[in-house]
Parts: structure tokens; C-alpha cells; sequence
């Protein structure tokens, strides 16, 4: 198969080094430039194809180790200059910022990487890659909102939502990403007055994930929420009766849509090469790979994403939600961002 799989849970620095230890033989995989160590936080089965489809086009095995992107952080910083990793692979540009803060990521400069990623997806300076989109949208009750009464993400700070709305806490990097992209767009005062209102409009104190806040707002705890798209669709595909319930009853909208306004916050899941990699032209391979209009369709398709590729086909699922204005603000932003917004959300009470 040319994947060998290692799922990584320990936590803390003593933790890592005590798992870098329990993977015994693991270093010696690093040295090969066959072999291409790859750290991810993308936990998608659909994604072992992608990884199947590099070793049948460059013969270059992937040694994969899976856990959450701040422990595997946290393990490159533990590991040092002797870490085996060559490229680390998550989701959202606020844990991609994290890790280029922490000096753990190269930049790359590659023709096909610049050439396929939009520039507002990458880093600049090319220490990451966006390599899928996600839309951060707004979940209604069709029973108690009409499409007429949304607007935008700041309009859901208006007093007539009070007690209408719910979301994930403040501590998930969505959110914060989500409130970045406000900051940038409006500036520290009016994203904090807008979280306060928001805040005085929860029906609830945030809890749960996606998949809840949208399963709450059918179940009518709330009126609207807002979540990552493909949580939706994921509920329209399912074959669970319950499933099926739930979306029936919650409807999709696209935010600031509006002449002249910025359009739908996107965010991505992304890739760079790990300052310390051994094999950097295997890594640089690896992540222009991502970008081929073969494995871009594996993306679309397996978790419902939007492809970065112009052409590539959706699932025709997602692709039923419709075309949107995308937010163009680079993803350095309001990753960058994220820091400022959670000290934003934490003075307006948003937990």
C-alpha cells in the first residue's frame, strides 16, 4: 500500500519524547528519500488515497502519523532539529500560522504551487499551501428564518437574533479565524462590539461541535448557528433516518453576499515542509501533488470540501448549496489574526 500508519495521542513535552522513544526505528525512516514522513491532523480515511496515489507516481513511501495539530506541534518542537518529520498537514491557517510562529516550517518557492494555489491561500513567503476551501456558513431553522431575514455575520449581533443564536466556544480555532477575518475587515472596537452582541443574542452557552450547533438549531434550541459547510453535507449524505431528519428541517446561507461587501469567510486546510525535513525535494513533490487536479478531486469528494483548482468537479451534494462570493483575505491574516481575536471574544464573554 505504501502507507505505514502511526496515531500519535500522547500529550505534553514528557509525553512526546516518551512516544518519539516508543517509536523505535522510527528515525531511521527519515533518512531514506524514499520514504516521506508525514505529520497530519487531517483524520479523513478518504485521505489514504491520496497518500496511495503519491507512492504509485513518485515510488516515495508515506510514514504517516496522525493525532491533533497542536500535539503534533508540539512533538516537532519536542523532536528539535533531530525531528523526522518532512511535511505537516492540518486544518485551518490558524494552526498553520502556529507553526510558522513556533519556526517550524520552510518556505518553498515551486512554479506548480504558484501556479495552482490562489495567493490568498497560501502564505506569502511560502511556509504553507492551502489546499482545500471551507465556508464558514450560516445554518437556519426553515420553520423560524427565511433566507430574507439573514444578511451578514455582523448582522447576527443585531438585538432582533437575541436568544436565537448558538455557536462552538471561543476556544476552537474556527471561531477564532472566523473573528480574525472580522478584525481585519473592521478593526479591534467594532469586532469587539460585535462579539458582545453576538454573545447577548447565544440561547445558550456554547457547547458541542459543528455537527451539534447544526443538530441543535433543527431540534429548535436555536433559530441560526454558524458552521464549517461540510458538516452539512455530511448530514445530507448520510443514510441515518435521524440524519436525514436534521437536514431536512436547517437551511444553508451564504453571509455578506452584498454589493460591495467581502463575501463568505474561507478557510482551508493546508501543508508545508518542516524546517528540520531530510528530504525536502520528497516534501516539495508531496505538496504539489495536493495541488493536482487528481487529488484535489479526492479532497472534493471525500470530505466535502471545495477544491482550490478552478474546474475540478464537486460532489454534486455540496455543489447544491450553490455558488458564493468568497472573503479573498489571505489566510496569513487572519491566522495571524487569531491571537488578538480570542482575547476579543474571552472581554465579550464568549466562552
Amino acid at each position: 500500500m505504501g502507507i505505514t500508519r502511526r496515531v500519535f495521542i500522547a500529550s505534553g513535552a514528557a509525553a512526546v519524547a516518551v512516544a518519539v522513544n516508543h517509536l523505535g526505528g522510527f528515525g531511521s525512516f527519515a533518512q531514506s528519500n524514499r520514504v516521506l514522513n508525514l505529520y497530519s491532523a487531517r483524520h479523513y480515511d478518504t485521505d489514504t488515497a491520496i497518500y496511495e496515489s503519491f507512492t504509485q507516481k513518485t515510488g516515495i513511501k508515506v510514514n504517516l502519523v496522525e493525532a491533533d495539530a497542536d500535539k503534533l506541534i508540539e512533538r516537532i518542537k519536542s523532536e528539535g532539529a533531530n525531528s523526522p518529520a518532512d511535511v505537516l498537514i492540518t486544518v485551518d491557517a490558524g494552526r498553520l500560522w502556529r507553526a510558522q510562529k513556533a519556526g517550524l516550517l520552510q518556505p518553498v518557492t515551486s512554479s506548480v504551487l504558484k501556479k495552482a494555489v490562489p495567493a490568498n491561500l497560501a502564505e506569502p513567503a511560502g511556509h504553507w499551501y492551502g489546499f482545500t476551501k471551507r465556508a464558514r456558513v450560516i445554518v437556519y431553522n426553515k420553520d423560524k428564518v427565511k433566507p430574507a431575514d439573514l444578511s451578514t455575520y455582523e448582522d447576527l449581533a443585531n438585538p432582533k437574533w437575541k436568544g436565537r443564536v448558538i455557536s462552538r466556544t471561543s476556544s476552537h480555532v474556527y471561531n477564532q479565524s472566523l473573528t480574525g477575518s472580522i478584525l481585519a475587515a473592521h478593526g479591534p472596537q467594532k469586532t469587539e462590539a460585535w462579539a458582545r452582541g453576538l454573545v447577548a443574542n447565544f440561547a445558550r452557552p456554547p457547547e458541542g461541535n459543528d455537527t451539534a450547533q447544526i443538530r441543535a438549531v433543527a431540534s429548535g434550541v436555536a433559530d441560526v448557528t454558524f458552521v464549517n459547510q461540510y458538516y452539512v453535507v455530511r448530514l445530507m449524505k448520510s443514510d441515518k433516518p435521524e440524519d436525514k431528519a436534521v437536514a431536512s428541517k436547517i437551511g444553508v446561507f451564504f453571509p455578506n453576499q452584498g454589493n460591495g461587501d467581502r463575501g463568505t469567510h474561507i478557510n482551508i486546510s493546508g501543508a508545508g515542509v518542516v524546517k528540520t525535513s531530510k528530504n525536502r525535494q520528497a516534501a516539495i513533490q508531496f505538496l504539489e501533488h495536493l495541488a493536482s487536479p487528481q487529488v484535489q478531486e479526492i479532497f472534493a469528494k471525500g470530505n466535502n470540501e471545495y477544491p482550490i483548482l478552478a474546474g475540478v468537479a464537486k460532489d454534486p451534494v455540496l455543489a447544491s448549496l450553490g455558488t458564493f462570493k468568497e472573503d479573498k483575505l489571505n489566510a496569513a491574516i487572519y491566522g495571524k489574526n487569531n491571537g488578538e481575536a480570542l482575547k476579543i471574544m474571552d472581554r465579550a464573554g464568549w466562552k
